[in-house]
């Protein structure tokens, strides 16, 4: 029996969380051949869409898809998003969620031959700071007059690969 992902489990807890908790549920999704979404608002092959209640009509969160109508400058529009092209979910108000690895085009286990000749996997090493970057450090300001972070604004989500 093939295994169930958790992801579409996962999307539905943490929209559930986000609503119970008076957040706004927003989801970033990157945009393939498969995937309806306006795409005057597309940037970079990926969009994010607001997908709290007030937002959205007839929200279906299933194990293999999103699907809902929206509207986009004034006319609604139907989405559907298949569950691996899913980058994120998040609340706005504080960024707070959880992201995923897009699985698009998601292909059938490699065959014996295919992983035999696979590339190794990537390693992490140390990289030493380039000599511009020891210009950089060495002219910024040090010692105690340094202003703290800036509170307030809008939360971003930042996905490290």
């Amino acid at each position: 029996m093939p295994e169930i992902s958790t992801k579409p489990y996962l999307l539905r807890a943490i929209y559930e969380w986000c609503t119970d908790s008076g957040y706004t549920p927003y989801l970033a999704v990157k945009v393939d051949a498969g995937t309806t979404v306006p795409m005057e608002y597309v940037k970079k092959g990926e969009i994010v869409l607001n997908i709290s209640f007030g937002a959205t009509s007839g929200l279906k969160m299933d194990n293999d898809s999103i699907r809902f109508h929206a509207r986009f400058g004034g006319v609604s529009r139907e989405i559907y998003i298949p569950v691996n092209n899913v980058m994120a979910i998040y609340a706005n108000e504080n960024g707070q969620g959880m992201a995923f690895e897009p699985q698009i085009g998601e292909a059938a286990a490699p065959t014996p031959d295919a992983v035999d000749n696979a590339p190794a996997a990537p390693v992490l090493a140390a990289v030493p700071p380039a000599a511009a970057d020891a210009k950089t450090d060495a002219a910024a300001p040090s010692g105690d007059d340094t202003d703290p972070p800036k509170k307030g604004g809008r939360p971003t989500l930042t996905r490290i690969k």
